[in-house]
């Protein structure tokens, strides 16, 4: 008895059997009949079962055993009535017997083919030739000292018809070995492949893990490198390579990265040393004499800042103010500040905002100015002003700033401030029965005159009728008199609201109290004379 495809047979395979020549495999088998080349095998009377579809072969009935379906599995035996594929066979319902020839429905022969015999198998295993391992412990010709002519001819037509897997080998003799020239030569590719790829691996390692080019000790020489604001620590690494401070930019991030006080080094012109260490380079710059900047303090006037940048700049005297004067109206001040102000002295007054700015001999004083000049309307900008002098009941932006330069210059301490702004307000008021809307401010007629006296005499003061004389001249003067700080604009924008209309500086110094009517004005006043020695 014979297993569909896979048992043995009683009798040995011949050629005129017919899963072997022209029939059986390639033969036709008739409906309803399963055979081997057209015989009807008989098996022990069994139930039948029915099939998918209820036809013979691989649609119909197999009587004893479960028929094998190749597209859906064994049959399982269910109802007849259970069809999965509609009532017809998996191929269109034609009948084929196991082995028989059937329509291709994929448009080639080859689709879903069924086993074949042993000899066909080896004709596929002759038509696919898998690598050779050579004849001892399964090694290449190339390491079995043969030359490549012995190991590698064709195959012959041998193992198509006569059941052997390969053709004969042919010519093991009468020709010289290359083995061991071709393993010395394999041994020195290789040996050269790690010295390439250790030499290769050692400047990758170097590049990317090692330490980074530095230079040693303190350097020499000086020069001037200016750090721009919002410069990150490369962006600082790189201006000092390019001015030959620092061999390389990584090595100064990784010492700025080790300083605790790494990440406060600030915009600024920085008076540094050629070919310094990395580490030299950044506790250098931490050190503030190596910033080469210039301070706006808060309430310096103009006149003084001009100066200033002549000096750093090496220009004579003069040279920026002179600039300043002409081109006022190209250095960036809001529209508000360009309005006519025929009286105002100096148009950038209260515009060179308090800051540190860097400035350094080959800039020019425009670039200095604008940096200033932009600082100033940025932070002016924040406030509002417009809104908020039309809530103070001043003309216009300008008035703000002016106020803030009074209070700047008139209180002594912080906490004066917003005393003293009342102190403005309420003088400017037109109720002000007290003063009459004069200020009375020393400071007025100091900047008008360039100086800073504090012993003024009375007839210096009640003869001069310049704009910006508060003791002649109601109201604010024409413009600010100084640049006033953060504070100072603070306390402009809200004073406090407790009556303040008169302040001494009772030791003269640094010591300001206030009063609110006249009477107590004339005490402060005589406090001050005692401590001053005053008439």
């Amino acid at each position: 008895m014979t297993e569909y495809g896979r048992g043995r047979s009683p009798e040995p395979w011949h050629p005129e059997d017919p899963l072997y020549g022209d029939q059986g495999w390639a033969g036709q088998a008739s409906a309803g009949q399963g055979s081997y080349g057209g015989q009807q095998q008989h098996y022990p009377q069994q139930p039948q079962q029915p099939s998918y579809g209820g036809q013979q072969g691989y649609g119909g009935q197999q009587p004893g055993y479960p028929q094998h379906d190749y597209n859906g599995g064994w049959d399982t035996g269910q109802n007849p009535a259970y069809d999965p594929y509609g009532g017809h066979d998996t191929y269109g319902g034609q009948p084929v017997a196991y082995g028989g020839e059937r329509p291709d429905q994929y448009g080639t022969p080859d689709a879903y083919p069924p086993p074949r015999p042993p000899g066909r198998r080896r004709e596929v295993q002759q038509e696919t030739p898998d690598w050779d391992p050579g004849p001892d412990q399964g090694e290449h010709a190339f390491f079995a000292n043969r030359d490549d002519d012995d190991d590698y001819d064709d195959y012959d037509d041998g193992g198509r018809s006569g059941g052997g897997g390969r053709g004969e080998r042919r010519g093991r003799g009468g020709k010289k070995r290359r083995g061991g020239c071709a393993c010395l030569v394999l041994s020195l590719v290789f040996a050269g492949g790690l010295g390439a790829a250790g030499y290769y691996g050692i400047q990758f390692y170097k590049d990317r893990f090692g330490a980074a080019e530095d230079y040693a000790g303190g350097g020499s020489g000086q020069v001037s490198v200016e750090i721009p604001k919002g410069a990150t620590g490369y962006d600082i690494g790189n201006k000092l390579k390019e001015a030959g401070v620092v061999k390389s930019v990584d090595a100064f991030v990784a010492a700025q990265g080790k300083d605790p006080k790494g990440q406060s080094i600030q915009a600024g012109v920085y008076l540094m040393k050629k070919e310094m260490s990395a580490e030299s380079a950044v506790d250098l710059m931490l050190d503030p004499k190596s910033r080469n900047n210039l301070v706006i303090s808060e309430g310096m006037r103009n006149s003084v800042i001009y100066r200033e940048i002549d000096k750093r700049l090496e220009q004579p005297k003069g040279t920026t103010e002179k600039y300043a004067k002409k081109n006022w109206q190209k250095l960036g001040l809001p529209d508000w500040a360009k309005n006519d102000h025929p009286d105002v002295k100096d148009h950038l007054e209260g515009f060179l905002y308090p800051s540190s700015y860097p400035v350094a001999k080959g800039m020019k004083p425009e670039t200095v100015l604008k940096d200033m000049v932009e600082n100033a309307t940025e932070q002016y900008d924040a406030y509002d002003l417009e809104s908020k002098a039309e809530a103070l009941n001043l003309k216009d932006p300008l008035d703000v700033i002016s106020v803030a330069s009074l209070v700047q210059a008139e209180g002594k301490t912080h906490a004066d401030f917003r005393k003293m702004s009342e102190v403005v307000y309420n003088r400017l008021k037109p109720s002000n029965t007290e003063t009459n809307q004069l200020l009375q401010f020393d400071s007025t007629f100091n900047y008008l005159k360039g100086q800073s006296e504090i012993n003024i005499s009375e007839k210096d003061i009640l003869t001069n009728k310049d704009p910006y004389n508060t003791y002649t001249r109601k109201g604010l003067p024409p413009g600010p008199i100084s640049n006033p700080g953060k504070e100072a604009m603070g306390a402009a924008l809200k004073p406090t609201e407790d009556g303040w209309m008169y302040f001494v500086a009772t030791d003269g110094m640094n010591k300001t109290e206030f009063a609110k009517t006249h009477a107590e004005f004339l005490k402060l006043k005589e406090k001050f004379n005692a401590n001053t020695g005053s008439d």
